[in-house]
């Protein structure tokens, strides 16, 4: 079956009702990286692929349910641009963020790694953004870490905002997240891709690395910042490895974002530029695997 078969078709939604195969999707974590998920959103909408469920860590897990709330890829897009790619919207999101004294902040000090998360993300998803597991149109697993038990933890009902919080809680940024008695961080640090969780749950597993490497030149110092960025995509990147060779999802796609930082939201719009390749990959890949399907009879 061919690509543009894929895209006039525009019957595959959930594959339930046509019998062809169920799709699922895990988006990985990497920080303003993350903005090239945005690509694999608006592939799926243009084919008419709607998956049956989504797993995401940091980045991930808010792309991820923003899609499982039913935003299509261009929705996420203008929003994200709108929000993070222009410097003087993203300082007024900041500064509704802020603590809500200075007596708050002369009480407690300034820490390294203070910022709340929480408060963060309210400035910058939709209004309308769900907030509960249960009013997703896609089942959603969202991945953190349990901090103290030293091991992810997955969340796929309640607190919806909570966990995604949890999920996108970068260490040295922001502060460990409260959920149901346990401190969570960042998802990405124990499972960057959370591949691994949607085994069973579909036909087809698509996974979305994003983390990227550190980058620059052999000669160049590397600052303290990126040391510290750095270090965690090395070790992720070595998760992820260890997992591919355990077992690999259906298809698996690293868009090219290596040259960006994790906190580059500013450029949002250069990461949607330099990924823009993973469309075409993504196309390829799906018309290969369905053509395989259909061939092995499902």
């Amino acid at each position: 079956m061919r690509n543009d078969a894929l895209a006039d078709s525009g019957h595959f939604l959930d594959g339930k009702s046509t019998g062809d195969p169920t799709v699922a999707v895990a988006f990985g974590g990497g920080g303003a990286r993350g903005v090239a998920h945005i690509h694999i959103i608006e592939v799926l909408d243009e084919l008419g692929i709607r998956p049956v469920a989504i797993s995401g860590a940091s980045i991930g897990a808010i792309m991820g349910t923003a899609m499982a709330a039913g935003m299509s890829g261009r929705e996420v897009r203008a929003h994200a641009l709108h929000a993070l790619g222009r410097r003087s919207e993203f300082v007024s999101r900041i500064w509704k963020a802020r603590p809500y004294s200075m007596g708050d902040v002369m009480t407690k000090g300034f820490r390294f790694g203070q910022f709340n998360i929480e408060r963060i993300l309210r400035a910058f998803l939709p209004q309308n953004f769900p907030t509960t597991f249960e009013q997703l149109q896609i089942p959603t697993q969202v991945v953190v870490t349990d901090f103290y038990a030293q091991q992810e933890a997955v969340r796929t009902s309640g607190d919806l905002f909570n966990a995604v919080s949890a999920s996108a809680a970068i260490p040295a940024l922001f502060r460990p997240v409260l959920c149901d008695g346990r401190y969570m961080i960042d998802g990405g640090i124990s499972n960057p891709v959370p591949f691994d969780h949607l085994t069973g749950l579909a036909d087809i597993v698509i996974g979305i690395d994003v983390v990227g490497g550190p980058s620059g030149d052999d000669g160049e110092l590397p600052s303290t910042m990126d040391l510290m960025f750095g270090a965690s995509q090395l070790m992720m990147q070595s998760i992820i490895s260890m997992k591919l060779k355990s077992g690999r999802p259906d298809i698996f796609l690293r868009p090219d974002v290596s040259r960006f930082r994790v906190l580059d939201f500013f450029k949002s719009d250069e990461i949607l530029e330099a990924s823009t390749s993973v469309r075409d990959e993504l196309k390829h890949a799906l018309d290969a695997v369905f053509t395989f399907y259909i061939k092995d009879g499902g």
